[in-house]
């Protein structure tokens, strides 16, 4: 359609254009442009049953939890998407803290400004896709329910989907009541209830269904102990995935504004709010900003020193990291991790070989404990599998081994900029965000790879550059795990 003032007066011009704006309002769904973050957070719903979307303020977690609600609430699905499908309708909950709050976001998210019932259907839902609401009683604007369609829109014939809306505030009691296909949280609930609304999908289309939006502003509490540190017994950790995305993963903001929002957080705020990283506090054993000790990968220098260390685990992970040593500047940087539950040790010794089998690896006092089911030493079985273990336990050159005395050198290396990270090791990030302490105790969990850091940094003096090429030898020889002494 021409909009020239040749053809059209501009009072005309001017209604011409309400329309079509009123027409792209009630598109949202059909204009969501998913960050990087988002999407990866989507496809995580086509594996895992909970989900944590763990973001800063204003960052799009209420706008990815309404765009894939209201996807699976009308069946309509964009081209790329890759997370989990609903071929007929469904019941789903969406909820938060309070009912204002319920209504100010995921129901604003989904079906519009709530103060404007003319703007309803402007929300990540299609306008045509909205057939009925019902009110709640006691708070303005505040719904019900609404009745979606599934599969069509306008006057097509299409099944019934079903959205009802809850707050934490009115208690546990009702997030009691049928079975529900899907509960989104948005903003962090209280356990009970998040039990209680997970309980609600234990029969509906997929199983539990369950994704959860928020800025972490409450620290370590138990929803976030859930997804973060689940206790060793927890069977149902490997149904759940977190996903966090930081200001600097979003481009609805220049450079600058990024800059001047950070810093306009209170200190202690900060990266929970920019990066979505639980608040910790005081209790941060690594107080440090994680820019400072991250950096490009690039080619380690041949005459640089490298060691591994080791942390043995089974229901907690077994981790291991490789450090390279810049002596002339007294750095040192973490080159490789790599961390995996219930694993043996001759599958994980594989990936340690992987980074050079010439490499000594330090170990931790554990290594000497017996294995349950071989009788063997855990130290021994790596040397067996071709790891270069260290003879001798890790120790400083003191012979003493204490955990406070190796996390004080960490974090005087971070704090002098003498201990660097590269960028892709977001597992080693993900422990360093959380490492904290409780009543003044290093809470041992989520720590492998600081651990296997820690005693490498410990055993520093037993770091080799890689030997060059000998001669084959003839007769017999001994392998490269001789220096374990056996």
């Amino acid at each position: 359609m021409n909009l020239s003032s040749e053809y059209l007066s501009p009072d005309k011009k001017a209604a011409v254009l309400a329309m079509v704006e009123r027409e792209l309002q009630g598109r949202q769904l059909d204009q969501y442009g998913a960050y990087a973050k988002q999407r990866e957070f989507h496809a995580a719903g086509a594996q895992y049953n909970e989900r944590l979307f763990m973001a800063g303020n204003q960052l799009g977690k209420t706008k990815a939890g309404g765009a894939e609600w209201a996807m699976h609430l009308t069946g309509r699905y964009p081209d790329w998407w890759n997370g989990a499908v609903f071929d007929k309708p469904v019941v789903f909950w969406a909820g938060s803290v309070t009912s204002e709050a319920t209504r100010d976001n995921p129901q604003r998210m989904l079906l519009g400004p709530p103060a404007i019932q003319d703007m309803w259907g402007t929300g990540m839902v299609p306008r045509d896709a909205i057939k009925d609401f019902t009110r709640a009683m006691g708070v303005a604007n505040l719904l019900d329910s609404a009745v979606i369609r599934h599969g069509g829109g306008g006057d097509v014939q299409a099944g019934e989907s079903l959205i009802a809306f809850k707050s934490y505030e009115k208690g546990r009691e009702k997030w009691q009541g049928p079975t529900v296909d899907g509960v989104w949280f948005d903003e962090e609930p209280p356990l009970p209830i998040y039990g209680e609304g997970l309980t609600r999908t234990n029969n509906g289309q997929r199983g539990q269904f369950a994704l959860t939006t928020f800025t972490p502003l409450l620290g370590m509490s138990d929803v976030v102990k859930r997804f973060l540190m689940p206790e060793a017994n927890d069977l149902g950790a490997k149904t759940r995935k977190v996903i966090s995305m930081t200001i600097w993963d979003v481009d609805h903001y220049t450079p600058e504004q990024k800059e001047t929002i950070v810093a306009s957080y209170p200190a202690h705020e900060r990266e929970a709010r920019s990066k979505g990283i639980p608040t910790l506090g005081s209790g941060r054993i690594f107080p440090v900003q994680e820019e400072l000790i991250k950096c490009t990968p690039f080619a380690v220098p041949a005459h640089w020193p490298r060691i591994n260390g080791v942390d043995f685990g089974w229901d907690h992970p077994s981790a291991a990291v490789q450090l390279a040593w810049d002596r002339d500047n007294d750095c040192i940087y973490v080159i490789q991790g790599h961390r995996q539950s219930e694993t043996l040790p001759v599958v994980h010794a594989a990936t340690i070989k992987a980074w050079g089998d010439w490499v000594p690896t330090a170990w931790p006092h554990d290594g000497l404990q017996h294995d349950k089911g071989s009788g063997e030493q855990l130290a021994m079985q790596y040397a067996k599998a071709g790891v270069l273990m260290l003879k001798d336990r890790a120790t400083f050159e003191d012979g003493s081994n204490g955990v406070e005395a190796g996390l004080m050198d960490m974090l005087e290396r971070m704090q002098t900029g003498r201990w660097k990270v590269f960028s892709h090791l977001e597992d080693w990030f993900q422990e360093f965000r959380l490492y904290h302490r409780k009543e003044g105790k290093v809470v041992k969990k989520v720590d492998d790879l600081l651990s296997a850091s820690r005693y490498a940094l410990m055993m520093k003096r037993k770091a080799i550059t890689k030997p060059k090429p000998q001669r084959p030898i003839t007769g017999n020889w001994a392998p490269l795990d001789q220096e374990m002494g056996y």
